[in-house]
């Protein structure tokens, strides 16, 4: 990490995993947007639309969606920073697609337990369908303001699972804070109030 990332992550708080605390400041105890690429790695399902011009995927998780633009534009020079970038997508050969990410804002994490990002970062996944099945999933993170080398996320294999339904899962803020006052604060070693 650089020393701005550092002093970042010093000032983070999660409210899951070793180093959690009550009162936890993870962007995602206060149902704020999960953020990208963290979604990527939560359990829960998303679907691929393909539209003409762009591929939509659209998670369980927020009902949260994203839209990756395969009409051959490029990425904005200028954007607005976003929960979920920008997002331009290529075939590589026939089951390869490539997606390029960026205009972050800078709000989420990278996981649970606090690693930042500036709105800097860049993102390129390659989603490889392997077989009628299983898509193999890679992705690499460039972030020379909060890291001083490109992050190269763990490969993960994707399962089609017939059958499944996207179900509602929004964030409810008093959903969350009832979990976080029964269950994750006592969890921490903070008593219940």
């Amino acid at each position: 990490m650089t020393p701005w990332a550092q002093a970042r992550f010093a000032t983070e708080r999660p409210g899951y995993g070793t180093r959690a605390v009550p009162d936890g400041n993870d962007p995602i105890l206060q149902c704020d947007p999960t953020g990208f690429p963290r979604i990527m790695f939560f359990p829960t399902p998303f679907e691929f639309v393909q539209a003409s011009d762009r591929i939509i995927q659209f998670f369980e998780r927020e009902h949260a969606w994203r839209p990756i633009w395969t009409d051959g534009r490029s990425l904005p020079k200028d954007p607005d920073p976003a929960w979920y970038g920008y997002a331009i997508g290529h075939w590589e050969g026939d089951y390869t697609l490539v997606v390029e990410s960026a205009g972050f804002n800078d709000k989420t994490w990278l996981g649970a337990t606090g690693y930042p990002h500036s709105e800097d970062m860049r993102v390129t996944e390659r989603y490889q369908r392997v077989d009628g099945n299983t898509i193999v999933y890679n992705t690499r993170v460039e972030d020379p303001k909060a890291y001083t080398r490109p992050i190269i996320g763990s490969e993960r294999i994707m399962k089609l699972r017939p059958g499944v339904e996207i179900g509602e899962l929004p964030c409810v803020w008093s959903e969350e804070n009832s979990f976080t006052k029964r269950i994750r604060e006592p969890a921490v070693g903070k008593p219940n109030r």
